[in-house]
């Protein structure tokens, strides 16, 4: 059982990855089998006393971490770092040590401990992990060994350079401990004197710099300064030489003779004699170039979007927030983009299509981006960013943008067809230092959907009072269901009048909000809001129970005499399936005569209704609930649908009485009127007039041969009680 191969790499490298065997149920025992294979890794260049069966129960622990890491939630791979930290603990310093659990991990661990437990789980997700938790053990195992090799190594070569000054005698038997730990050093070490001259140096370093001697030996070390060089780097250095600092530890980059970059951990010491004189400098140089490339690939992974190679939302966000801390007139320009109409493509043509055609978009938006300080990612989804900076960006960002919408309008051949792309932007632009990264983004995805509702294939600007509104809309949203569940909607109440004598024949329920932060709100600032959620079904549902309620209420307090209820129905309500059971039993509980209660539904959402929708007003109907068909007149339905809705009662629309405030009246209005008026009786239908505000308009409605009417001219909506005053008192005013 070899622990390489001729090549010098682990025999469990994953230069070929193992078939899937068949694995045990039990998790226990594949942590088991995958300490086995461990052990027999590493346990041939492993130097302890113990035997291979108990070296693997040691494993045991280690690798059951190591599946834990592997499902944890968070991730955390310094997980990983423990494991390396614990084999250089049971004495795994050999690089082949290394290298095999390196081999081992990569192969195996996904295998035996993966997430399905049939050890053919190949998710990225999980292979990912892996290679992070790789990165780890390598980390932590390198850490304690460079630890180790610190304590021990510095130590030994210290006073073996002192014993060499002190004594001829003592130097023969410390030379002998020194050049052990010297040539046999897993870390590059060398000697120079005070005026930087390389001494000595070990194989490991020699190796570190491309093996050639002459490249390091005999040099200085002030010729080997790099561009990547921190300012303190060499400002230590010079409070070393010159006794004020006993060492000093940095990451530094050196080149080696052929051009590439070796990257070191360095630490540097100073050695004095034995009269404390500063005579010689040690450094210790830990080969990190492999480790920062994977690092750099992480980073590269974590802030770059892996289906377009654009930078995503974290690098994205870097690069704005330094934008927005620029100085001295600085000025930036942002294009938020979301593509018109992309749901339809995934639904239609598929994910994979529609990853397609972002990675096209993507190209094209990079093309479009190439000035100074120019730069475009991915948020997620089919939402883009492009950002723009310098003194005067106002006019760049629009041509930015300008650009963008040209470059999409070509259209694009995917799945043999060509596909035209729109999109929608948001534009946000102003001084640097004004806004957040974050209120920036807010404000540029509010102006991109008013650029969508405004039909798309557009670009707008940021507005504040927009953006205010729609952070209050936001706000209303995100309110509305704890405001059902505290109590704070109420309900209005509107005399609705008959017209011949000024009777108060009933009243509409008006709800409202009593919002702790705004006030009183009308249901034209959070009715379509509570539709949009679909909260409009338990707010209805609540506003027909109280309404119902206080009607049968007003019913006991006139001695039996019922005054009917208008309640409005939204299209969603109208939808809903429990219509009609909710209806039926908040009448039964509340003991009103359906006769007593309107439903009011608005003409628009009646427009080609088919009689699956009709059927739950027919059947309210039927059992005596009265249908009011609401804004009559809007909705430009075909007046020959009459016949086939089961209402019974029309509610003539405002904007017909508006022209009647004032005499003469207009003509025009007054015939339209009459018409309706003529048309609905003729139909059996009454009608009910809104936005009565004056008394030649009451005249005039009453004359043309109206039913019943409400507006501020007979009462404003108000509570419950004074309803029952109004009627009680018939104090509504006559024509």
């Amino acid at each position: 059982m070899g622990s390489s191969t001729a090549s010098g790499r682990s025999a469990y490298s994953v230069s070929s990855r193992p078939s899937a065997p068949a694995l045990p149920a039990d998790p226990e025992d594949r942590i088991g089998r995958f300490a086995t294979i461990w052990s027999r890794a590493i346990f041939p260049v492993t130097a302890t006393s113990l035997t291979r069966v108990e070296f693997e129960r040691h494993l045991v622990p280690l690798a059951r971490t190591l599946a834990e890491a592997l499902h944890a939630r968070p991730f955390d791979a310094t997980v990983g770092q423990r494991v390396g930290a614990e084999l250089v603990a049971v004495h795994c310093t050999d690089p082949e040590a290394l290298a095999g659990t390196l081999g081992v991990v990569e192969a195996y661990l996904v295998l035996y401990c993966g997430p399905d437990g049939r050890g053919v789980d190949e998710s990225e997700e999980y292979r990912a992990r892996c290679a992070r938790l790789q990165h780890g053990i390598a980390a932590g195992f390198a850490r304690s060994l460079r630890e180790r090799t610190l304590k021990e190594q510095e130590a030994i070569a210290r006073s073996a350079l002192t014993a060499r000054i002190d004594a001829q005698q003592a130097l023969h038997a410390s030379e002998a401990r020194f050049r052990a730990v010297f040539e046999g050093a897993a870390i590059g070490i060398g000697i120079a004197d005070l005026e930087g001259n390389v001494l000595e140096i070990n194989d490991t370093l020699l190796r570190m710099f491309g093996g050639l001697e002459g490249h390091v030996r005999g040099r200085n070390v002030n010729e080997w300064s790099h561009p990547d060089d921190t300012p303190h780097v060499w400002r230590m250095y010079g409070e070393l030489v010159r006794g004020e600092r006993e060492h000093y530890r940095v990451e530094k980059p050196y080149y080696r003779h052929d051009g590439t970059v070796l990257w070191t951990n360095l630490t540097v010491s100073l050695l004095r004699d034995a009269d404390g004189t500063p005579q010689y400098q040690l450094a210790l140089m830990e080969d990190t170039t492999e480790r920062r490339l994977l690092n750099l690939r992480l980073r590269y992974e974590a802030t770059h979007d892996a289906l377009t190679g654009l930078p995503n939302r974290t690098l994205f966000f870097e690069r704005l927030e330094k934008a927005l801390s620029g100085a001295g007139g600085s000025r930036f320009g942002l294009c938020y983009l979301d593509l018109d109409g992309f749901k339809t493509v995934n639904d239609s043509l598929g994910h994979s299509a529609g990853d397609r055609l972002l990675v096209e978009v993507a190209d094209r938006l990079q093309s479009c981006a190439t000035g100074p300080g120019e730069v475009v990612a991915r948020l997620g989804g089919d939402e883009f960013v492009a950002l723009t900076t310098g003194p005067e960006t106002e006019q760049k960002v629009t041509d930015l943008a300008m650009r963008v919408l040209s470059a999409l309008a070509t259209p694009i051949r995917l799945e043999g067809r060509e596909l035209t792309v729109r999109g929608s932007i948001g534009i946000v632009e102003g001084p640097a230092g004004s806004r957040t990264a974050a209120e920036v983004l807010r404000s540029a995805d509010i102006t991109m959907y008013r650029a969508k509702a405004a039909g798309g294939n557009r670009f707008e600007f940021a507005d504040e009072e927009a953006d205010a509104r729609a952070i209050t809309r936001h706000g209303l949203t995100n309110a509305l269901p704890a405001a059902l569940e505290r109590g704070e909607f109420f309900i209005e109440y509107q005399p609705l009048v008959h017209m011949h004598d000024g009777s108060v024949h009933g009243a509409e329920a008006l709800v409202r909000w009593s919002h702790p932060q705004y006030g009183v709100l009308g249901p034209d600032r959070f009715i379509p809001l509570a539709e949009r959620t679909g909260l409009i079904v338990p707010l209805g549902r609540w506003v027909l129970e109280e309404a119902v309620r206080q009607a049968r209420s007003w019913q006991r307090e006139h001695g039996g005499s019922a005054l009917r209820i208008n309640v409005n129905l939204s299209p969603t309500q109208l939808h809903h399936p429990g219509l009609v059971a909710d209806t039926v039993a908040v009448l039964e509980s509340s003991g009103l005569d359906p006769g007593a209660l309107c439903l009011e539904v608005t003409e628009s959402a009646l427009i080609g209704a088919d009689d699956e929708l009709l059927e739950p007003l027919r059947r309210l109907a039927a059992i005596g609930v009265d249908i009011a068909l609401d804004d009559f007149g809007t909705g430009y339905s075909n007046l020959a649908n009459l016949r086939r809705l089961p209402v019974s009662v029309l509610k003539l629309d405002r904007s017909f009485t508006q022209g009647m405030q004032q005499e003469p009246a207009n003509p025009v209005d007054v015939k339209i009127v009459e018409g309706i008026v003529a048309l609905a009786h003729s139909l059996e239908l009454a009608v009910t007039v809104e936005g009565v505000e004056t008394g030649v308009q009451a005249a005039q409605l009453r004359a043309l041969g109206c039913d019943t009417a409400q507006g501020w001219y007979y009462a404003r909506p108000g509570s419950p009680d004074r309803i029952h005053t109004l009627s009680l008192c018939d104090a509504v005013p006559t024509p």
